[in-house]
């Protein structure tokens, strides 16, 4: 239960809400036909890959 809460806790973080709030908007303007596909494919996976990037880079600096 306490690894429960502490996820829920890292979730709540401004990058992770920056980044579902970028990719949100970014569908959205997809669905409505406000840009094409490929654009929403090019920026979804840069923000999808420093999202991660940040993420795994993280516990080796702890680490240290």
């Amino acid at each position: 239960m306490n690894t429960l809460v502490k996820n829920a806790a890292n979730l709540v973080k401004v990058k992770t809400i920056v980044t579902f709030a970028v990719v949100s908007v970014y569908v959205a303007l997809a669905l409505r036909g406000d840009i094409t596909p490929d654009n929403v494919v090019m920026t979804t996976a840069t923000v999808i890959a420093f999202y991660f990037g940040t993420q795994h880079e993280k516990p080796a600096k702890e680490d240290k």
